[in-house]
């Protein structure tokens, strides 16, 4: 597997930053959390006057065998039939990628099926992984192989000149995944985390937090080690955006991070390297309960609540124009020397 070298916040292109919005036609601090921002994406980028379109939306598709235990209100059918609708145009994250103009690519990192298209990068390890209730997910090589094919096709849009990734998913049963693996991490109370995912009942929420804590007593992991808990829950889907979010890292292009299976990816990117925190913005606050947990971990204040829990990068789409706020403002506002408008002082 690639290694990723991260390099630490640039403190003076954000002091500077800081410095120069100081000096803007505003009272000092009155655009509140956008200031911060802007002054984040300097230290990301190095530029005081800092760029994030085009957005790249990469969204990674794969099924999980655990859904054969019933956890999920949808059959695992609707992984490939809505990887179809993605690539007809049809789904959220497509309306949202073409508001704020960004490039999309969709990829099969392991769809149980068979789907063939165009524009589809084909990058599939396996048809979906295997039921983590009766073995492991995936092998230690699944998941590496996994972890590569994000940090390759992160990469790729990064030379086509994205200037900031939004990361998705879709694959039916990765609620379920996701819990386990913070469950793993954590030792975290399942019932603590568990949502309803794609809107089971109350009676199929009971059976889905015992199927995760049969789970999680019979594989075996080393806490310690961010890779062996993936292989043991997996799933394809979420190695695939650890590895794309530490690629953009890398590149210094800044992350925003959807709900609550993408924000369990950033967790274990984390894991793997503690400095791609600092180029991550958790976009808003998902109704699943898990997701504030995972938040947590990473100390990150989302910028928006909507209620929502769709998953796909929708929400990190639609937090997207604040981020484009906040280098508009750096970059256009007029300070109080150049409009000749007299300051506090």
């Amino acid at each position: 597997m690639t290694s990723i070298q991260i390099q630490p916040l640039d403190v003076k292109a954000a002091e500077t930053a800081a410095k120069y919005i100081d000096t803007l036609t505003k009272p000092q601090g009155s655009l509140g959390r956008l200031e911060e921002l802007a002054i984040n994406l300097a230290g990301i980028t190095q530029e005081t006057f800092p760029t994030v379109t085009p957005p790249g939306v990469l969204v990674f598709a794969a099924d999980h065998g655990v859904v054969e235990e019933g956890v999920s209100a949808f059959p695992q059918s609707v992984t490939a039939q809505m990887a179809l609708n993605f690539l007809a145009g049809g789904a959220a994250i497509n309306v949202f990628s073409k508001q704020i103009g960004a490039q999309f690519q969709l990829v099969d990192i392991g769809i149980a099926s068979s789907v063939q298209h165009s524009e589809l990068s084909c990058q599939k390890v396996r048809m979906g992984t295997r039921n983590f209730c009766k073995e492991h997910a995936m092998t230690r090589n699944e998941v590496e192989q996994a972890i590569e094919i994000g940090i390759n096709e992160a990469t790729n849009l990064i030379k086509k000149g994205i200037k900031c990734l939004i990361v998705g998913e879709m694959g039916i049963g990765n609620t379920t995944s996701s819990t386990a693996l913070l469950a793993a991490l954590t030792s975290h109370k399942v019932d603590e985390l568990v949502g309803s995912g794609t809107g089971i009942n109350s009676q199929q929420l009971k059976h889905k937090i015992k199927k995760i804590e049969q789970a999680l007593e019979n594989r075996q992991y080393d806490v310690r080690d961010p890779i062996a808990i993936l292989s043991a829950f997996g799933g394809l889907e979420i190695a695939g955006m650890v590895g794309a979010m530490l690629a953009a890292a890398s590149h210094r292009i800044p992350i925003i991070v959807d709900g609550f299976i993408c924000t369990t990816a950033a967790v274990f990117a984390v894991q793997m390297n503690e400095l791609a925190s600092n180029y991550m913005f958790a976009s808003h606050q998902s109704v699943e309960p898990g997701h504030r947990f995972a938040l947590s971990i990473l100390k990150k204040e989302p910028l928006l609540n909507l209620q929502m829990r769709l998953g796909e990068g929708s929400g990190a789409a639609i937090a997207f124009p604040l981020l484009h706020s906040a280098c508009l403002m750096i970059t256009e506002m007029a300070t109080f020397a150049d409009a000749g408008v007299a300051n506090k002082e």
